[in-house]
C-alpha cells in the first residue's frame, strides 16, 4: 500500500486538503460528499434537542465542525436551491418565486415541457405560465468549475433550481443510489439528497411507526397544545430520526469503501422547518438550518463556529477547500479554505409567491435579532396554501382560527393584516412572537437592521419590486423562450477538435462514439483529440434557454 500523508493548511480557520502520495509526490485532491436533507431546522441532538435521537448526525458533529448560524436565502426549496447551485441571491436574478415550473428533477431537453397555463397569478393578478429563470451570461452552476478541474460530479437525485439543470452541470442526476457510478481513482463531488424530512412526509409517512412519542415533543409557542399538533410534531421528529439512520448508512458505505479518510462531508438542510410558520417563513424559523462539516483526519473535531453562513456560500467553500478559486461575481463567499472571505455581518432572506399564494417579505438577521419588512400588509401572515394544508394540524389550526378558538401566541401568527415592520430578539423570544418595533429600548437595533435591509435591496436591485410577469418578459422577449445556438465543430490537421457556440454564456457538452446515446455529457473546456474515424456529437445550453440541436463531426 502506498502511504498517504494529509496536507493541511490552516489560515484563520481556513483549511485546504490534499492527499499526497509519498512515492509519486503527486498532490491529489480530496473528495466531497454533501448530505442534503429537506425542510428541517437545527433540531438534532447535536444542536441541543434531546427529544430527537440522532446518534449518526451527532457523531458527524463530534468529528467535525458544527455551524450555529447557518441560514438559507429563502424558506422553501426551489429558490433556496437556486442560490446554492448559482451562489447568487434569488431576488437579485428574479428566481425568488416558488416555483417556476416542473423542474424538480433533471429532464432531457427533449422531455422538458413548460405549461403555458397554470393556476398561478402574480401579485398584480396577471396569469403566469411555467418558465425557466434566465441568468446573466456569466452565471454557471458551481459544479461546472469542479468538472473542469477533473471532479466527477453526481447529484443523487434532486435539482430544483428554477431552471432545468444543464446537462453540463453534472455527470449524473438521474436515478438513485448512484454512488457506484463514480470511476475508481477519480476525485468526486457527490450529493445525496434525502426527502425523508420533507413537508410532504408528514402525511406520506403518517402510517410509519412513531419513534418519538407525542408526549415528548416540544410544542412551539405559536401552536396550541392539542393532540393533533403533538401527533404531527411526533411524525416530524420521527422522520428526523429516520433521516439519521440514512446518514448512518451512508457513513458506513463510505467507511466500507475506505473513503472516510479522504472525503470532506457536509450535512445541511435546504431551509428551516416544515410546519406552519416555519416553511415559507422569512424569519429564523424558516431560514435557520443545520450545517456540519467533517474534515478528513477529523480536523477541528467537535468545534463550533458562530460566524454567519449562507447556504449560497456552500459552492464557493467547496471550491476553496479544493484549492479552486471561486469566481469573483458571486454573492456566495467561501467561509473555509484557501479563499476564505471575512465573515458576514448579516443574513438576508426573501419570501414571495409560493405556488398559488402571493406575498412579499424581506428580512435581515444578525444571529440574534430578526428584522422583517412586509410589503403586502393587507394580507394575513398565514395565507391559504393548498399544498401545506395537506398536513392535518395545519388545516385544523386554520379552522380553529376561523372559528375564533385561538388565543395568545397561537393567535399571533394568524394576524389578519401584517405590520410594516417586525423585530424579534431570539435570545428572549426564540419563537418570534413578541414584536419589538414599538419598544424604544430596541430603536437603535431597529434602525440598524432597517438600514441594512434597505441597502441590500438597492445593492441587488431587488426583483421582487417588479411583477413576476414583467420579470418573465425580461427572460423571454415576446414570451418566447430563447434557444441556444448550435455548436460549431472544427477539426484541425492534427486531429484536435475545437467547439464554439455563438450564444453568450452557453456551455458545451459532448459525447464521443463509445458513449453516444447516454444521459451523460462531458464538459468541453479545451480542444480535444480524436481519431480520424471517431464520431463526436455536441450540444450547448445556456441557463434558462432551450438547448441547442445536436451537431456532429
Amino acid at each position: 500500500m502506498k502511504s498517504v500523508v494529509f496536507f493541511i493548511i490552516n489560515i484563520f480557520f481556513g483549511v485546504s486538503f490534499h492527499a499526497v502520495n509519498a512515492q509519486e509526490n503527486i498532490r491529489k485532491p480530496f473528495n466531497v460528499v454533501w448530505i442534503s436533507c429537506e425542510d428541517v431546522g437545527p433540531i438534532m441532538g447535536a444542536y441541543g434537542v434531546d427529544q430527537i435521537k440522532t446518534p449518526n448526525i451527532d457523531k458527524l458533529a463530534a468529528e467535525g465542525v458544527r455551524y450555529s448560524n447557518a441560514y438559507s436565502t429563502v424558506g422553501v426549496c426551489a429558490p433556496s436551491r437556486f442560490s446554492i447551485i448559482t451562489s447568487m441571491y434569488p431576488a437579485r436574478l428574479g428566481a425568488h418565486n416558488m416555483r417556476t415550473g416542473d423542474l424538480n428533477n433533471y429532464k432531457t431537453p427533449e422531455n422538458l415541457v413548460l405549461k403555458t397555463k397554470t393556476n398561478r397569478v402574480d401579485k398584480a393578478g396577471n396569469p403566469l405560465p411555467e418558465y425557466e429563470v434566465v441568468t446573466p451570461e456569466n452565471i454557471k452552476p458551481f459544479t461546472q468549475y469542479l468538472r473542469a478541474e477533473g471532479y466527477y460530479c453526481i447529484n443523487d437525485n434532486k435539482c430544483d433550481y428554477q431552471f432545468n439543470a444543464p446537462f453540463t452541470a453534472w455527470d449524473h442526476t438521474s436515478g438513485s443510489n448512484l454512488f457506484d457510478k463514480i470511476p475508481e481513482n477519480q476525485p468526486f463531488f457527490y450529493v445525496k439528497n434525502s426527502y425523508t424530512t420533507h413537508e410532504s412526509r408528514i402525511w406520506l409517512r403518517k402510517d410509519k411507526p412513531l419513534t418519538v412519542s407525542p408526549n415528548e415533543v416540544i410544542v412551539p409557542d405559536y401552536y396550541p397544545d392539542i393532540p393533533e399538533v403533538r401527533n404531527d410534531l411526533a411524525i416530524k421528529y420521527s422522520n428526523v430520526e429516520a433521516l439519521d439512520k440514512e446518514v448512518g448508512q451512508l457513513l458506513k458505505d463510505l467507511e466500507a469503501k475506505n473513503l472516510l479518510k479522504n472525503t470532506i462531508i457536509f450535512f445541511w438542510s435546504d431551509h428551516g422547518g416544515n410546519l406552519l410558520r416555519q416553511k415559507r417563513a422569512v424569519g429564523n424559523s424558516g431560514l435557520h438550518v443545520p450545517l456540519i462539516i467533517r474534515y478528513p483526519d477529523k480536523y477541528k473535531a467537535g468545534g463550533v463556529e458562530d460566524a454567519l453562513v449562507s447556504l449560497m456560500d456552500l459552492g464557493p467553500t467547496v471550491m476553496s477547500l479544493l484549492d479552486i478559486k471561486p469566481p469573483n461575481y458571486t454573492d456566495g463567499q467561501a467561509f473555509a479554505g484557501r479563499y476564505k472571505k471575512e465573515s458576514r455581518n448579516y443574513i438576508f432572506g426573501s419570501a414571495d409567491r409560493f405556488d398559488e399564494s402571493v406575498d412579499m417579505q424581506r428580512s435581515v438577521l444578525d444571529g440574534r435579532f430578526v428584522y422583517i419588512k412586509n410589503f403586502m400588509t393587507d394580507l394575513p401572515l398565514i395565507y391559504r396554501n393548498k399544498y401545506r394544508e395537506k398536513i392535518p394540524m395545519n388545516k385544523i389550526l386554520i379552522d380553529m382560527d376561523i372559528n375564533g378558538e385561538l388565543s395568545g401566541d397561537a393567535a399571533y401568527i394568524f394576524m389578519k393584516t401584517k405590520p410594516i415592520e417586525e423585530l424579534y430578539d431570539l435570545r428572549t423570544d426564540p419563537h418570534e412572537v413578541h414584536n419589538l418595533v414599538s419598544n424604544p429600548t430596541y430603536k437603535p437595533k431597529l434602525i440598524e437592521l432597517r438600514t441594512a435591509l434597505s441597502k441590500w435591496q438597492t445593492d441587488i436591485n431587488d426583483q421582487g419590486l417588479k411583477t413576476e410577469s414583467e420579470i418573465i418578459k425580461g427572460f423571454w422577449p415576446d414570451m418566447i423562450q430563447p434557444t441556444t445556438s448550435d455548436v460549431k465543430i472544427e477539426i484541425n490537421s492534427d486531429g484536435f477538435v475545437q467547439m464554439y457556440c455563438n450564444t453568450n454564456g452557453a456551455s458545451i457538452g459532448y459525447q464521443t462514439e463509445e458513449m453516444i446515446g447516454e444521459d451523460r455529457w462531458l464538459l468541453y473546456t479545451e480542444p480535444i483529440k480524436i481519431t480520424s474515424t471517431q464520431k463526436l456529437i455536441a450540444r450547448a445550453i445556456r441557463i434558462g434557454f432551450k438547448a441547442s440541436n445536436i451537431t456532429s463531426n
